[in-house]
């Protein structure tokens, strides 16, 4: 079986990931799944793209296999594309889905209904010994809730209502949420790819 390395120690981003390439019969290992302590690579990109490369060259090149990175966030137009590349800190150290969640949520409270757009983004860098890193990129159009809704998921997901829903992302099923996020449709865009390795 083909194993790829998912450069990331969030444990709801890895799941993720291993039910994407499942059916691609590739399994998954992520930064959790070693033995030694992985360093945590610092992002010191000012884009998605960047980060998301800084991640999968630095743990390609430590363990001279082909590793996986994401880095993906929330962009809100009302904000000014905030929280960015900042999305997993934006509310300080040490990283925090509800403080985060409630820092965008009290920056929002006077703007209305049609002024709350959204998008999750995720940038996928493929870094292989040897060859030029490879990026996707994916998006899951939305808005922000006026609080925060349901149990699933991680991160943002409670506040963000998917175009074409009235639930938020933290109230659909893993399977729902599967098939329309950022990160799906990033690796849509990876499955040539995929299908040559």
């Amino acid at each position: 079986m083909k194993e790829i390395i998912i450069a990331t120690k969030n444990k709801g981003k890895a799941e993720e990931f291993k039910s994407f390439f499942g059916k691609y019969g590739i399994s998954i290992k992520s930064l959790l799944d070693f033995q030694e302590v992985m360093p945590d690579v610092e992002e010191t990109g000012i884009t998605f793209k960047e980060n998301a490369a800084l991640k999968a060259e630095e743990i390609s090149t430590m363990l001279s296999i082909p590793v996986l990175a994401d880095d993906s966030g929330l962009v809100i137009d009302a904000l000014n594309g905030e929280p960015g590349i900042y999305s997993a800190r934006y509310a300080g150290e040490p990283k925090n889905d509800q403080a985060n969640m409630n820092k965008v949520l009290k920056e929002l409270q006077d703007v209305p209904k049609n002024k709350r757009m959204a998008r999750f983004v995720s940038v996928l860098a493929i870094a292989i010994p040897g060859e030029a890193t490879v990026f996707r990129e994916g998006y899951c159009e939305g808005e922000i809730a006026f609080s925060p809704r349901g149990a699933h998921g991680f991160g943002y997901d409670p506040i963000f209502i998917p175009q074409g829903y009235n639930k938020t992302m933290a109230e659909l099923s893993a399977q729902q949420k599967n098939e329309i996020s950022h990160r799906r449709n990033a690796i849509n865009q990876l499955e040539d790819w995929i299908k040559n390795i």
